[in-house]
């Protein structure tokens, strides 16, 4: 079995297992388990990529391809590069706090951690996918169990919230599999066979007329699992009514391949069509980042607050992809990296207090700091990462995507990114509003002095994601040159 297909593999193994479990602890304790050995295989993954890197040059490695369907060229064809990488570490350490974080799942739990490991296989296939065909199946697998895990084990209008965004998901990946289709009868424009290879398809020169059609499609079909403006109303809807690892996993994992989707696939196999409508999504993107951070301003709801700021980060994702340069490009990645770690943070922070006040109104609460005082400090010091403060991923993240910005040299760019920076500026305000009113003064509720302490289980969820926040943030330079050196090849077809 090769090293990539476990990712796949390992999900499903646990999967089958949990069938097998009796009661709450048996359940928890197998999904707990196969998670922790999905993060030491991303560990493992890491070292030996660097050890790979040494002797192999290729654009992928660790590349496996067997056929699948050959009368359409179809094949199951995986490989990584140091993007993908980072971003199977990613999905593996959420997926994890998330295990932890659901640890008194009452309700249906076997079902539960199955729907939450269905979602996390469809998600590291999708990763390490580099036939569109296939990518665009685990893309598939990652997106159906939402509907389930908010429909069912959600809170408030979970059924609208859930079928509103399989809705729009589902008609995303109408116009995404339009813009992939469009792509693979173009892919034998050199005289070649038709293929859904990604690396294939990079060395054909897709005729221009067919890259302005086809790269808005493509575009948009992964942007709206990105929450780009004006397509991310289904996602401050879905956060709000989804159980608290749901959210985790929705806004830190999930949303990611909307981003990840538009670099390997838009980005890289149409760079003409990419050229041609920058300006266009550029727009929208920059109004997503200021909308995104204005509205959470006006949230008094805490899930709401992190929804419309994940809006906004998000949109600095795809602004800095537009850039198309780079250090643009690595601030993208760094910046979907950091944002996952952050906002899946603030998720098990904002459901902890939940669970304990049975509110999220911050005008309800007040003086938390002195009654659950480990979980008010790390709010505390996430949000001043969410800020982008040096020493943690989010400075990283915010200074390669406005430099790379300010790298194209024209007005209309710099006008768009002077608007992107000033999302800074409303975040910092609601921040500090929320844990001015949240945090800090008198208690409001004498019954939140018998608020439970912070279990064991709750604190390994929050320090899992507080290693990378703060390890990025220190020493960034081993995954920034991992992912500048996974760029050239994108670069050189781009420019």
């Amino acid at each position: 079995m090769d090293i990539l297909s476990l990712f796949v593999l390992v999900p499903v193994l646990t999967i089958l297992a949990l069938f097998a479990t009796n009661g709450l602890k048996q359940a928890r304790l197998v999904t707990m388990l196969g998670s922790m050995v999905q993060l030491g295989m991303a560990i493992n993954l890491i070292f030996a990529y660097f050890r790979e890197r040494a002797i192999n040059t290729d654009i992928m490695v660790f590349t496996r391809d067997y056929v699948w369907f050959k009368s359409f060229n179809i094949h199951y064809a995986i490989g990584v590069d140091g993007i993908s990488v980072a971003l199977l570490m990613l999905t593996s350490i959420v997926v994890l706090a998330g295990v932890f974080i659901s640890w008194r799942m009452k309700d249906l739990p076997k079902e539960f951690f199955v729907s939450l490991l269905v979602l996390s296989t469809g998600v590291y296939g999708f990763f390490i996918s580099i036939d569109l065909f296939t990518m665009f199946l685990f893309y598939e697998v990652a997106v159906i169990p939402m509907y389930l895990l908010i429909g069912i084990w959600g809170s408030g209008p979970k059924e609208y919230s859930a079928m509103k965004l399989t809705l729009m998901l589902m008609g995303a990946s109408a116009v995404l599999l339009v813009g992939i289709l469009g792509i693979y009868l173009n892919s034998n424009a050199d005289g070649g066979a038709l293929t859904f290879n990604i690396l294939e398809i990079a060395k054909v020169n897709i005729p221009f007329e067919a890259q302005k059609i086809f790269f808005p499609l493509t575009f948009l079909g992964f942007a709206v699992l990105g929450a780009l403006f004006p397509f991310h109303t289904w996602s401050p809807d879905g956060h709000a009514s989804a159980p608290t690892a749901v959210s985790m996993l929705h806004a830190g994992v999930l949303m990611k391949l909307g981003g990840y989707g538009i670099f390997r696939v838009a980005m890289f196999l149409l760079p003409q069509g990419a050229i041609e409508w920058s300006w266009v999504f550029i727009i929208l993107s920059a109004t997503g980042v200021i909308y995104g951070a204005f509205s959470a301003l006006r949230q008094t709801d805490l899930k709401y607050i992190n929804a419309y700021a994940s809006v906004s980060h998000l949109g600095m994702v795809m602004f800095a992809l537009l850039m198309l340069n780079k250090t643009g490009w690595n601030g993208a990645i760094l910046q979907s990296l950091s944002h996952g770690f952050m906002t899946a943070l603030v998720f098990a922070l904002i459901g902890m207090i939940y669970e304990r006040t049975h509110t999220r109104d911050i005008t309800r609460l007040g003086g938390l700091l002195k009654v659950i005082p480990f979980i008010s400090v790390a709010f505390v010091v996430v949000g001043l990462a969410y800020l982008g403060l040096p020493g943690f991923s989010g400075f990283v993240a915010e200074m390669n995507i406005f430099v790379g910005a300010f790298q194209n040299d024209d007005m209309f760019t710099r006008v768009a990114t002077v608007i992107v920076i000033s999302a800074i500026v409303v975040t910092a305000v609601f921040l500090l509003r929320v844990i001015g009113i949240m945090l800090m003064g008198t208690v409001k509720n004498p019954e939140y002095l018998k608020l439970p302490k912070v279990t064991w289980y709750e604190r390994t969820g929050i320090i899992l994601l507080f290693i990378p926040i703060i390890g990025i943030g220190i020493a960034p330079l081993w995954l920034s040159n991992m992912i500048l050196e996974s760029l050239e090849p994108f670069i050189r077809g781009v420019l």
